[in-house]
C-alpha cells in the first residue's frame, strides 16, 4: 500500500480536529475538557495518527505538550483543511441565503472607525443578516499572526514598505497621510491658518514615538525645524482621542481617511500645512486560500468605494 494510500484511508477529520486541540491548548487533559471526549480518546487518537504516518508528532516540554516540526507541518496543513470546510459550509449558507452568514476582517483601530466602518455600512444595508467580525490590531499582528491561523479573511491594513510575502496577495485601495485634528469645541477650530510652531505646546494625544505611526509624525515637526512635542498622553486607542479630543483641550495627529469615511465623528481638521508624505493603505489575503463569498463581497465593496481616494494630495 502507498503511503499516500494509507493516509487517505486512516487519517480521519475528527483526529485532526483533536490534534489541532492539543496543539492549542498543550495537554491532553484540557484539550479532553474542551472537547467533551474523555483523555483516553485524545490519546489515541494522537497514537492512531502516529502510527499511520510513522512520525512522532509531540513531545512533552516544560511548557506541556509541543508539537514537534513534523507535527507543526500535519497542523499547519489540519488549520487549512478545516478552513477550506468552513469556506465550502459558507459557500453553502450564501447559496440558501445570500443576505445572511458571516466574514472576518482585521484592520487598526483608525481604519476600523473610518474606512472600514463605511464599507460595513454599506454591505450591512443590502445584507441585513451579515455579521461584521472585526478584530483590532497592528499590521504585523495581522500578517503574522491572524491571517496565517485564518481567524481572519481580510486585512486592511497601511501597505508601504511592506515586503514581498510569498504568501499573500496585495491590492491597493488609497492613499493617506496624518493630518492634525481637534475636537469641535477647541479654540483652534475656525482658524484660517496655522503652523505646527503654534500648537507645539498645546496638550498632545499621540501614539507611541517608536512606531511607524510615531515615526511618521516626528518627521512632519522636524521637516519644520521643529522637534516634536511631548505628547500628554500616548496611545493607540481611537475611543480615548475622541474622549480627550472633545474636551476642547487637545489635539492630535491621524489618517486624515477617519475624516474622508468618518463624517459622523466630532473631529475637525486644522489648517496645519504638514508634510505631505503619503503612505498606502491596502487589502491583503493569503494566496491559494479559498474566500468566503462576503469576504469577497467585502473586497468588491472595498475597492468600489476606495476610487475616490486613490490619489490625493
Amino acid at each position: 500500500m502507498q503511503w499516500s494510500d494509507r493516509i487517505g484511508r486512516r487519517l480521519k477529520l475528527r483526529d485532526l480536529h483533536i490534534l489541532l486541540a492539543v496543539a492549542k491548548s498543550g495537554s491532553m487533559g484540557k484539550a479532553a475538557t474542551e472537547l467533551a471526549v474523555s483523555q483516553p480518546s485524545v490519546s489515541k487518537a494522537i497514537a492512531d495518527v502516529e502510527h499511520a504516518i510513522g512520525l512522532r508528532l509531540f513531545d512533552r516540554g516544560p511548557r506541556g505538550i509541543e508539537p514537534t516540526i513534523y507535527g507543526r507541518a500535519l497542523l499547519h496543513c489540519g488549520v487549512a483543511v478545516f478552513d477550506e470546510l468552513r469556506q465550502g459550509v459558507k459557500q453553502l449558507e450564501f447559496l440558501v441565503d445570500p443576505t445572511a452568514g458571516e466574514v472576518r476582517i482585521g484592520c487598526n483601530e483608525t481604519l476600523a472607525v473610518g474606512f472600514v466602518s463605511a464599507v460595513i455600512d454599506r454591505l450591512s444595508r443590502h445584507y441585513r443578516g451579515v455579521v461584521f467580525h472585526l478584530v483590532p490590531a497592528d499590521r504585523d499582528t495581522l500578517l503574522n499572526r491572524e491571517l496565517p491561523q485564518r481567524t481572519i479573511e481580510v486585512a486592511v491594513t497601511p501597505i508601504s514598505a511592506l515586503g514581498l510575502e510569498k504568501n499573500i496577495e496585495v491590492k491597493t485601495l488609497f492613499d493617506d497621510r496624518f493630518v492634525v485634528m481637534a475636537g469641535t469645541e477647541s479654540k483652534w477650530v475656525g482658524r484660517r491658518k496655522l503652523a505646527l510652531a503654534d500648537l507645539i505646546n498645546e496638550p498632545w494625544v499621540l501614539p507611541p514615538p517608536n512606531t511607524l505611526p510615531g515615526l511618521t509624525i516626528a518627521e512632519a515637526f522636524r521637516a519644520q525645524g521643529l522637534e516634536p512635542p511631548q505628547a500628554h498622553i500616548v496611545s493607540f486607542s481611537i475611543p480615548l482621542h475622541l474622549h480627550l479630543l472633545a474636551t476642547g483641550r487637545f489635539v492630535t495627529m491621524l489618517p486624515m481617511s477617519m475624516l474622508r469615511f468618518g463624517k459622523h465623528l466630532p473631529l475637525k481638521l486644522l489648517p496645519v500645512a504638514t508634510l505631505k508624505k503619503n503612505y498606502s493603505t491596502g487589502i491583503i489575503t493569503l494566496k491559494k486560500r479559498t474566500l468566503g463569498p462576503l469576504a469577497q463581497l467585502f473586497i468588491d465593496c472595498a475597492l468600489d468605494m476606495a476610487k475616490p481616494m486613490r490619489k490625493f494630495g
